[in-house]
C-alpha cells in the first residue's frame, strides 16, 4: 500500500479540525455531556469511521478497506474495555460531573499524539525487522490468557503504580478546584486531584495501547491504516464514555470475546509463515466472536420484568 503524504496530510488534518470544532463548541462548556449528545457524537465517529472504509477502498483497493474495516471494530472493541476502566477511575476519585468531559477530552488527545508516534516507530522496525511480529504474536497470546485470567477481578486505581508514583513526585492538594489542574496554595504551585485523574487516564490507555497497537498491526501492516482506525475509536472513546456510563454491569462477556480475537490475531501472527489466512476470515472472526458476546451479555444481563 503506498501512501502518498496528503493522504496523511489530509488524514491527520481532518481529525485535527474535528478536534478543534469539539474543544470550540462542545468540550467549552462546564458541563456534563448529556446522553442526547453523547448518542449523537457516538454516531457521527462510528459514521466517520465506516465512511473512512469506503475512501479507502475507492483510493487504494477493497482488501485494504476490509482491514481497516477489522482494525476498526477490533480497536473499537478494545476502546469499551478502556471504557469500563475510566469509569472505575471516575468513580473511584469522585470525578465532578462538570470536569469529566474536559479531563477525557485532554486525555485522549495526549493518548492519540502518543499512539501516532508509537505507530509511526512501530511500523519502521516491522518494515525493517518483521521477526517483532512473533513478538507482538506472543505477547497478545498473553494478553489473551491474562484477561481470561483476571476477568473477574475489577480494576483497583488504589493498587496502581502510576498513582503511588505522582502521590510522591508532585505536591497535592487533595481536593478538586472546579476545572483547574494547579493552584498557588501559599504561593506555592500544586496539584489538583483532576491533575492525578488526568495522569492516570493518559496512563491507563498507554497500557491499553500495548495491546491495542500490536492488535491492529495484526490485521494490517499498514501504519497509515492502524493510526486511523486509532483516532476514530480514541475520538469516539469520550463519548462512548457517557453512553455507557451506567451500562458498565451490562457487559461482563465482552472481555471473553476480547481474549479469543486477541488470542486468535496472535496466534495467526506466530503462524504467518506457514499459513496466510484470508483477510475476510479476521474480520468474520472479529464481527462474530465480538458481537455475540455483546449480545450475550445484554440478554444474560436483562433485568426481569416487574409483574
Amino acid at each position: 500500500m503506498n501512501v502518498p503524504l496528503w493522504a496523511w496530510i489530509a488524514l491527520v488534518a481532518g481529525t485535527v479540525i474535528v478536534i478543534a470544532v469539539d474543544l470550540l463548541f462542545i468540550s467549552k462548556a462546564n458541563r456534563e455531556m448529556g446522553l442526547r449528545t453523547a448518542l449523537i457524537w457516538t454516531g457521527i465517529w462510528i459514521s466517520l469511521g465506516l465512511v473512512f472504509a469506503v475512501v479507502v477502498g475507492v483510493a487504494f483497493d477493497s482488501r485494504y478497506a476490509t482491514e481497516y474495516l477489522s482494525g476498526f471494530l477490533l480497536e473499537y472493541s478494545l476502546s469499551m474495555d478502556n471504557v469500563f476502566v475510566f469509569i472505575v477511575l471516575f468513580a473511584f476519585f469522585a470525578v465532578p460531573p462538570a470536569a469529566k468531559l474536559r479531563v477525557l477530552t485532554i486525555g485522549i488527545l495526549i493518548a492519540l499524539g502518543l499512539r501516532l508516534i508509537a505507530i509511526l516507530v512501530g511500523g519502521v522496525v516491522i518494515a525493517k525487522a518483521e521477526w517483532v511480529l512473533y513478538l507482538f504474536g506472543a505477547f497478545l497470546l498473553y494478553t489473551a490468557w491474562k484477561l481470561i485470567r483476571h476477568v473477574d477481578e475489577p480494576a483497583d486505581p488504589e493498587k496502581s503504580a502510576i498513582l503511588k508514583l505522582i502521590k510522591r513526585r508532585l505536591p497535592m492538594t487533595g481536593t478538586y478546584d472546579g476545572q483547574k489542574f494547579r493552584v498557588k496554595v501559599d504561593g506555592k504551585w500544586m496539584y489538583t486531584t483532576l491533575t492525578v485523574v488526568l495522569v492516570m487516564l493518559a496512563g491507563t490507555d498507554i497500557v491499553f495501547a500495548l495491546d491495542s497497537i500490536p492488535a491492529a498491526f495484526g490485521v494490517t501492516r499498514e501504519p497509515f491504516l492502524v493510526f486511523a482506525v486509532n483516532a476514530f475509536a480514541l475520538m469516539g472513546l469520550r463519548s462512548l464514555f457517557f453512553v455507557l456510563e451506567g451500562l458498565v454491569d451490562r457487559f461482563p462477556y465482552l472481555s471473553y470475546g476480547l481474549a479469543i480475537v486477541l488470542a486468535f490475531v496472535g496466534a495467526k501472527m506466530l503462524v504467518k509463515d506457514f499459513w496466510h489466512s484470508p483477510i475476510w476470515l479476521s474480520l468474520t472472526v472479529i464481527v462474530v466472536v465480538l458481537g455475540t458476546s455483546i449480545i450475550y451479555s445484554w440478554i444474560k444481563t436483562k433485568p426481569p420484568r416487574m409483574a
